[in-house]
């Protein structure tokens, strides 16, 4: 009987994991991809159709972490195309926030936003869209958080990374302020010592996800550790981001750009035959189907390293064309980026082509904001 049951669960698993990949492929067919996928009016047109279908399908509130991907990926669209549109839809989500965060001053997920309004800031230079990031980046200096008292370090998860460091340094790239620059070395130093592991070369999404001394801890079906695709595209989103505002003689700017260089070269290890990656970074069989926000954050901080000359491009370059030309197949005529993993801390397999998630759009927007600087 207990054979019969071994039989029966390992077929009906095996069952599962044909059906996911038959919808990969139907959802590959149905969207499938122009040789001129790389021409630079192409992805333009695909960049204002994603950007103008999320822009009409609102989720959260404005302030919240999901836009402040999202519209992070609008000006990255804006910046390629040149928009009215887009500029006005910035314009509009900065008046109804007042151009301020979230409301935890001291939580990354409520100041990821600004990062927007600094950058709209450097074209208009109307001090509006600058002296709300000032005020609160100024009590996160001086004042004890909730989350430092409550976890021991204030960025304690790895998403923390793209949306805090850009943020800061953006600000001392602005106002000459170098202070903002030494509270990012701080409280990123403080998640790297506690959540990067230095074997594997990615980040643990938090503590809870930890080895512990003697083995135990959350592993994946195959016995990995459980790295999370998002998690860590968060983080070399958060770095590429970092990267580009710092100074060139900034003290630990080389160890940011060393952190860049280990996780992407592990990450291009890992991507599947599709172009894709899935949820889970080590465990790809038991989460079939590829995951459109991970997949979106890799091709962008690739194509942004061989664009910089950080990474080489004769490797990287097969890599970030067939990840775009996979990224593609997600998206639907009308713009809808599918296949979107949902809000969670940890792969999932609960989602397929119709999920979507508006910083899904935006790592779509601001992949193709590199993608299309590639010269081929």
């Amino acid at each position: 009987m207990k054979q019969k049951f071994t039989f029966f669960f390992a077929s009906s698993r095996l069952c599962v994991k044909i059906l996911c990949l038959s919808l990969v492929i139907l959802s590959a067919q149905a969207f499938a991809q122009p040789p001129d996928i790389f021409k630079r009016k192409v992805i333009e047109d695909r960049m204002l159709r994603v950007a103008k279908w999320q822009l009409a399908n609102p989720n959260h509130e404005l302030f919240d972490w999901t836009n402040g991907a999202f519209y992070a990926g609008v000006f990255a669209a804006y910046k390629t195309t040149n928009s009215k549109d887009l500029w006005s839809a910035l314009v509009d989500m900065g008046e109804k926030n007042k151009w301020g965060p979230g409301r935890r001053f001291d939580h990354a997920d409520d100041i990821v936003i600004n990062q927007t309004y600094l950058d709209m800031y450097r074209i208009t230079k109307d001090k509006k869209m600058l002296q709300p990031t000032i005020d609160v980046i100024n009590r996160l200096k001086t004042e004890t958080g909730r989350e430092a008292a409550q976890h021991g370090i204030t960025w304690w998860w790895c998403d923390a990374l793209f949306m805090g460091p850009p943020t800061l340094a953006k600000l001392a790239a602005i106002t000459g302020d170098k202070s903002y620059l030494e509270l990012n070395d701080k409280f990123f130093a403080q998640t790297y010592d506690l959540l990067y592991d230095k074997q594997e070369h990615l980040y643990a999404r938090d503590a809870s996800y930890l080895i512990d001394a003697k083995g135990g801890g959350k592993r994946e079906a195959n016995g990995k550790k459980v790295f999370w695709s998002r998690g860590n595209g968060w983080v070399v989103g958060g770095l590429l981001r970092l990267i580009s505002e710092l100074p060139k003689d900034h003290p630990k700017r080389s160890f940011y750009v060393q952190q860049y260089r280990e996780i992407v070269e592990r990450v291009a290890g890992l991507q599947q035959a599709d172009g894709l990656w899935r949820s889970s970074l080590l465990d790809p069989d038991s989460y079939p189907g590829g995951e459109s926000s991970g997949t979106g954050f890799y091709t962008y901080a690739m194509a942004w390293g061989i664009n910089n000359k950080i990474l080489d491009r004769k490797k990287f370059l097969p890599i970030v064309k067939k990840a775009w030309t996979g990224l593609n197949t997600l998206v639907h005529e009308d713009g809808k980026v599918g296949w979107t993993q949902p809000i969670g801390a940890d792969p999932r397999r609960n989602f397929n082509a119709e999920s979507w998630e508006v910083y899904g759009a935006g790592a779509y927007l601001l992949a193709g904001s590199e993608v299309v600087k590639l010269k081929l």
